[in-house]
């Protein structure tokens, strides 16, 4: 097997890249192993398209020679072509291959990628939020996102292998639980005509909730999410301290419904900058009292366990376990 300058072997090492709306990171992985290493972060505006970001982290790694390909897309994948909500690129199979050469390439929404690395994430990268009862190794398993925007991947075993499912659940309705809810989703409706979970639930979210509280107090006033954290933290802003409240409270509530949906016995996993951020206020705003909420279903709901992943590389990771279960299906028995 030919060894190139870098020290690389030709068709052992697959590209794997995650594409965020503002940046774009990139590693290698040998298996289902990411080489933490070789991650590399381009930022979006620098770049005309994904292509010219795989060719620009190939030629730093020497002119690699990779025998897979997968990319973790931040929108809606549809017959291997993505659509990216908050980026002006067309990402597709084709464009991955021909940047890579790779012989095999996939293109996945972000939440299936972070699916695909559960049970590939360090213990020390998952931080508990409630305990369920134990569970077999098939048991269904969810994730769900909490960032720049909102959704999930249910995470199935079948024979084997890993399926995980591919969804838009940012878009569905936000619950309403309390007049209070029906108001907010009131509120929220005005930026896209209907009172989305994302409109709520993601970073944008937390502002809306904000902005809402000061209107309802008579006092308009808005504030990045970032603040509203820092705020919060602080315990110089009630009105902030309120927001995170409710955005916990709303995020339970979900949470709940989307595990009576989908019996994830294998766990609940929060994923995403804003449910790293959000974590250390699940216990103290009653998460766990909203995510059991469900009248006499509520005993029922303590089958479900509930993390959030602290793993900024995951859907990087999954992306390689991705690809390793493909070559597993057509290697030689």
């Amino acid at each position: 097997m030919p060894v190139p300058a870098h020290g690389r072997p030709a068709n052992r090492y697959s590209l794997v890249a995650d594409i965020g709306g503002t940046n774009t990171r990139v590693a290698l992985a040998e298996g289902h192993r990411l080489l933490p290493d070789t991650v590399r972060r381009f930022r979006n505006a620098d770049y005309p398209g994904l292509e010219s970001v795989l060719t620009a982290f190939l030629a730093d790694e020497g002119g690699v020679d990779c025998k897979g390909a997968c990319v973790a897309v931040a929108g809606p994948v549809h017959d291997g072509r993505a659509t990216m909500t908050n980026l002006d690129w067309t990402i597709d199979a084709a464009g991955v291959a021909r940047a890579t050469r790779a012989e095999t390439v996939a293109v996945l929404n972000d939440l299936q990628a972070q699916g695909h690395a559960l049970g590939r994430i360090d213990a020390a990268n998952l931080r508990p939020v409630m305990a369920g009862s134990a569970a077999g190794p098939d048991a269904a398993q969810l994730v769900i996102g909490v960032g720049t925007g909102f959704n999930i991947a249910p995470v199935y075993h079948v024979d084997g292998h890993r399926f995980v499912a591919a969804a838009e659940a940012g878009h569905a309705n936000m619950p309403i639980r309390t007049p209070a809810d029906f108001d907010l989703c009131t509120f929220v409706e005005t930026a896209h005509g209907v009172p989305g979970i994302e409109d709520v639930l993601s970073g944008r979210g937390l502002e809306r909730i904000y902005a809402w509280l000061g209107e309802r107090l008579g006092a308009p006033g808005e504030l990045h999410a970032a603040d509203i954290m820092a705020a919060c933290e602080a315990g110089t802003d009630p009105r902030a301290a309120e927001a995170v409240a409710t955005f916990v409270r709303i995020l339970g509530t979900v949470a709940g419904n989307l595990a009576l949906t989908l019996l994830p016995f294998g766990g609940v996993f929060l994923a995403g900058g804003v449910a790293r951020a959000i974590a250390p206020h699940l216990g103290p705003h009653g998460f766990e009292a909203a995510f059991r909420d469900k009248g006499r279903f509520a005993g029922f709901m303590q089958n479900f366990s509930v993390w959030v992943v602290e793993d900024d590389f995951a859907a990087l990771t999954g992306s390689a376990a991705y690809l390793d279960q493909i070559a597993a299906k057509i290697r030689p028995a």
